[in-house]
């Protein structure tokens, strides 16, 4: 099994109600990061987020109307990513997950892949690969500053619908870009809409009888057409001669059809959060198994990482049963301020299903909690810092995973 590591930086009070400075959080980041290297986790992912949500608070609709300070401080990837290669010596790194939808949208956000991609390349020994995570994004309005709206009332609608399908039109531009191909507009798919889109007849109808008012039909149309969000001449982003070998792609998302359709352009593997049912993790890895990009390999589970919330305790001068019990509290308590930060009360179902899809205790638990929930040949993108400011204490944590939980699980002692 191979373990990766997750790090959030999101400046929000952690269970004892202490908010670190945006100063603090990035020390103990770059610390976290450097460890994680020295203690031999593969990949460091990074959480990326744009725009305040203390901020949005004020908004009509707020998102998230009771999380105090802020979900992320990583906001640019490209420049994380390159300070965490200069401070590390063999850890990879990867966004998890960037939006392609903010920042400019796809377009720019290819050029920026490339120009890291031109950097990083230019020592020919290099071979660590970057991993990018991209998605359509966590939260809706850090995307509506660049347009990501509706257009019409027939948009409008249709929204929910029709935003994953911008995010499939991006994903295509986005990916023929890295590719270092020519396009314009009129080269890429177009957006649809039909029946199978929507999860009852009656959602289906309303936007039957939307089209017939905004496009003057005589009769409900069978299909739907957007025009593109997109519209350009043709152009081609540069850098573009850079090492493609170095560059891993990773969709966030787990829409069945965008994960084949993104692999009809090159190889593009699938995150996997901690609270996806078993059943849908296997129906991927069939999927992805029978329709992955050939210029990747052969697909493998290491393929699609799998977000893990760590809650160790290997503190000294506790018995293994009293570690036990502090992890178990450390867990309830964190998971408390989370969905309380969510949504304003704290829903004690929740909190056990969540604490379902972590792994609590000592050495021992941990280790044993793993080797039966998950396949032998999986990836864990391990999560230590959790509503967690303590970062000796995460430091901590990192090292007793590593160098006792890990052994364990891979058949040591």
């Amino acid at each position: 099994m191979e373990f990766d590591i997750f790090f959030s930086i999101s400046q929000t009070p952690d269970s004892t109600g202490y908010l670190p400075t945006e100063g603090e959080m990035l020390q103990n980041f770059f610390e976290q990061v450097e460890s994680a290297d020295d203690l031999g986790f593969g990949v460091g992912w990074v959480a990326q987020a744009h725009l305040s949500t203390e901020t949005q608070k004020m908004n009509e609709s707020p998102v998230v109307p009771h999380y105090p300070g802020e979900v992320g401080l990583c906001t640019d990837f490209f420049q994380f990513s390159r300070e965490m290669l200069s401070r590390t010596k063999k850890m990879e790194v990867g966004s998890a997950v960037m939006s392609i939808l903010a920042s400019g949208g796809p377009i720019a956000q290819a050029e920026r892949v490339c120009a890291l991609m031109a950097l990083h390349g230019m020592n020919p020994e290099e071979t660590r690969k970057i991993h990018i995570g991209f998605s359509a994004g966590r939260f809706e309005f850090m995307a509506r500053p660049y347009g990501i709206v509706p257009r019409n009332s027939l948009e409008e609608e249709a929204w929910p619908v029709l935003r994953g399908k911008i995010f499939s039109e991006a994903s295509e531009i986005f990916l023929r870009l890295l590719n270092g191909e020519v396009i314009s507009s009129d080269m890429i798919s177009p957006t649809i809409l039909e029946r199978d889109n929507f999860r009852s007849e009656e959602d289906w109808r309303v936007i039957q009888e939307r089209a017939v008012l905004e496009h003057g039909l005589d009769v409900p149309p069978d299909s739907v057409e957007f025009g593109n969000r997109y519209v350009f001449e043709q152009i081609k982003t540069i850098p573009q001669d850079w090492n493609r070998e170095l560059l891993n792609l990773v969709l966030g998302s787990h829409d069945k059809e965008l994960q084949i359709s993104v692999n009809k352009f090159r190889p593009v593997q699938v995150f996997n959060l901690s609270i996806t049912p078993p059943a849908i993790i296997e129906e991927t890895h069939q999927r992805m198994g029978e329709n992955y990009h050939p210029d990747g390999g052969i697909w493998k589970r290491s393929m699609m990482p799998r977000t893990v919330m760590v809650f160790l305790n290997d503190e000294e001068g506790l018995t293994g049963e009293e570690q036990n019990v502090a992890a178990k509290e450390e867990a309830r308590s964190a998971l408390s301020t989370y969905w309380n930060a969510l949504e304003g009360t704290i829903d004690p179902e929740k909190i056990n299903k969540a604490t379902d899809n972590a792994v609590i205790g000592n050495v021992e638990s941990v280790a044993k909690q793993i080797v039966e929930r998950f396949d032998s040949n999986d990836r864990l993108m391990c999560w230590f810092d959790f509503f967690n400011h303590d970062s000796n204490r995460v430091i901590r944590n990192m090292e007793a995973f590593m160098t006792k939980v890990a052994p364990r699980v891979n058949g040591g002692n």
